[in-house]
């Protein structure tokens, strides 16, 4: 288990419509000391203005977006639509894993085939999925 001095993961963001998801991925980042902040969003309209008016500030934006398929609104594959047209800062330092239950081919290969997702992760997200991003973003 990490703890919060050896991590290098400073802010974490998670969006999810699903209030019971969302507080899950949450509870599992502060007990495991993933990171030492969640930001956390209920849509991706919500988390794209976040990202938009901290696109000049470096230590509020996410280094990791735990972003969901399946929102009202707009889905994850609308948030990377509108994601692609941030500032190539944020781009370049945000990664982002789809975390999703759906299992749906088409969602798995557009999620595996978008520039901007680094993996797709089914539900739940758990303490072994989180130690394989920490080993590679310890090797980065």
């Amino acid at each position: 288990m990490l703890t919060s001095q050896d991590t290098t993961i400073k802010n974490v963001m998670v969006i999810d419509d699903t209030f019971i998801d969302r507080f899950i991925v949450e509870q599992l980042i502060v007990k495991t000391g993933f990171a030492k902040n969640v930001i956390s969003k209920n849509g991706a309209k919500d988390a794209l203005y976040y990202l938009e008016l901290n696109a000049e500030n470096p230590e509020m934006l996410p280094q990791i977006i735990f972003l969901d398929i399946r929102m009202p609104e707009m889905d994850g594959f609308g948030f990377l639509e509108r994601f692609e047209l941030l500032p190539a800062f944020v781009k370049e330092n945000c990664t982002i894993f789809m975390l999703s239950s759906s299992l749906n081919p088409d969602d798995l290969e557009r999620a595996r085939t978008n520039k901007y997702v680094n993996r797709f992760l089914s539900k739940p997200l758990d303490r072994e999925k989180l130690k394989d991003i920490t080993m590679e973003f310890a090797i980065h």
